[in-house]
């Protein structure tokens, strides 16, 4: 995690997304807003299903959106920022994804 201090505004999207998770059997609302590079913002919210391994964590949820929306990793995120309980967490997508690799990587 980065020692940066925290964009309220992310945050505030973040909370904010937080009232939109599906969680009804852990009750543990989190969301997350991502930073662009181009200056966009994009939010994602933990979705559960009783069939756990079929639930997606807000995180994920976020990068899926970001690159449903034209914002791929490689090309653009730029922080991430989510509530988990109390805890508020800022981070960089290789912070995040330590292993990730992008297109540079490939022949």
């Amino acid at each position: 995690m980065t020692d940066q201090p925290v964009d309220l505004e992310l945050l505030a999207r973040a909370d904010a997304a937080a009232a939109r998770a599906y969680a009804p059997y852990s009750r543990f609302h989190v969301g997350c807003a991502v930073s662009t590079r181009d200056g966009n913002v994009v939010e994602g919210v933990n979705v559960e299903n009783a069939a756990y391994p079929l639930g997606v964590c807000a995180e994920r949820a976020a990068f899926a959106r970001a690159i449903s929306e034209g914002h791929l990793l490689e090309m653009g995120v730029e922080r991430v920022v989510f509530r988990s309980g109390d805890r508020v967490v800022t981070m960089t997508p290789d912070e995040l994804l330590p292993a990730s690799f992008g297109s540079s990587e490939l022949p």
